[in-house]
């Protein structure tokens, strides 16, 4: 199930503040050069730098 647009518009990036995207499974970071990959679990964003993962 997508995020909410309304929620979506206020999630940002915790490691470089910028723009997240929903990419079903995960929000994508859309800063230049951050692009971590967080994971959405059970519909909840995992926003934890720690368990975000690095672009291939």
């Amino acid at each position: 199930m997508p995020l909410e647009a309304g929620l979506l518009e206020i999630l940002a990036c915790p490691a470089c503040h910028a723009p997240l995207r929903d990419e079903g499974e995960e929000l994508i970071c859309t800063g230049e050069t951050c692009g971590l990959a967080y994971p959405v679990r059970d519909d909840i964003p995992v926003l934890l730098v720690d368990e975000a993962r690095r672009p291939a």
